[in-house]
């Protein structure tokens, strides 16, 4: 038995499929199980699950069509099953399984512009359910394609190794903090591809954030994020303009959950970092504006949903369409109005 996993999209959503993974090692350990990604991130996460036998990195971005054909038809016919991990509602990513040709092939049936996406070029579907999360829908795609019944609901798997735990205590030192500290750490960013960013809590609201957990409970905040929120991160250190919040240095994503692991409590947007902070088993703060709740939630973690929940909301769901706001009377208000006191009170239980 030859499956092939494609978790094409990001961080987040390949961490939300670690769950199906080891049932699939469960009730097949003699599989051939590989995963094709186009995230060093991923790849290296799934590496280290130890439930997969090769990950195949292939930037489909960067590469272009051309050499991107050339590398599927390289794959093409050698896998009896395959899965679109979900969320996964794009057209190039049914292509891509389409040329693969698995004999089966598993995909998630959208309730919006699943039609229009090519849905149609998978064999093995199942009804996108708006109140699953993706943990479950991912686990209920992969049991109808491989036959197996199995009520279990596993965690994250995120492993670490002693080189991360020990670049985190290093980290820790170089800053000064010590194990009694009451460590926060915040993630301010999330995607910004098909205008996402609007999902953000806004930088002036973490610093005010930041500056009443140091003042008041002595805390000591750690600023998340990859080498793109760079810019994010320095103006939330800025706007705080006090002592006890640091933005600390990691090589990599491996090395970041092993800092986060030493956090208390952690204060995040829908990002892939909240995923992280559910897999390391922090417990978390989600700043939610426009995202379907049910999908997402920190997953088998201690947790606080943060939201106006408006009846407008949500209005994010699974489509290749940019997030947009309707609202007249203010835009994303669902995020924009959510205050310091409000979050402050989520974080403040926890401490």
């Amino acid at each position: 038995m030859k499956i092939l996993v494609l978790a094409l999209s990001g961080i987040g959503d390949a961490l939300m499929y670690t769950p199906s993974l080891a049932l699939i090692r469960k009730h097949y350990p003699d599989a051939q199980v590989d995963a094709l990604v186009m995230s060093k991130g991923v790849e290296d996460m799934y590496k280290r699950t130890g439930f997969v036998d090769n990950v195949l990195y292939f930037n489909f971005l960067k590469e272009g069509v051309y050499k991107s054909f050339k590398y599927l038809l390289a794959l093409r016919g050698k896998y009896d099953y395959s899965i679109n991990v979900y969320p996964s509602n794009r057209k190039e990513y049914n292509l891509i399984q389409r040329i693969i040709n698995a004999k089966y092939r598993a995909g998630v049936d959208y309730l919006r512009q699943g039609k229009k996406n090519f849905n149609h070029l998978n064999n093995v579907l199942i009804p996108e359910d708006d109140n699953v999360h993706n943990v479950e829908e991912n686990i209920l795609l992969t049991q109808k394609l491989l036959g197996f019944e199995d009520s279990e609901l596993p965690g994250f798997v995120f492993n670490l190794s002693a080189d991360d735990v020990s670049a985190a205590e290093a980290e820790f030192k170089r800053l000064n903090l010590k194990a009694d500290d009451l460590v926060i750490g915040f993630h301010a960013g999330c995607s910004t591809l098909k205008n996402h960013i609007k999902r953000r809590w806004e930088p002036e609201k973490f610093a005010g954030l930041a500056k009443k957990l140091i003042t008041e409970h002595n805390a000591k905040v750690l600023l998340f994020g990859g080498p793109e929120e760079a810019e994010l991160k320095k103006a939330i250190f800025e706007l705080a303009g006090c002592e006890g919040i640091y933005i600390p240095e990691t090589k990599n994503l491996a090395e970041s959950a092993a800092l986060i692991k030493k956090c208390s409590v952690f204060v995040t947007n829908d990002s892939s970092l909240m995923h992280v902070a559910s897999a390391m088993k922090r417990k978390v703060v989600a700043i939610i504006g426009p995202t379907n709740i049910a999908y997402i939630h920190p997953w088998q973690t201690e947790y606080s949903i943060v939201t106006l929940e408006l009846v407008c909301a949500p209005c994010f769901f699974y489509s290749p369409k940019p997030l947009e706001c309707r609202r007249v009377d203010m835009e994303f208000k669902c995020i924009k109005m959510l205050d310091v006191e409000r979050v402050y009170a989520a974080v403040k239980k926890y401490l």
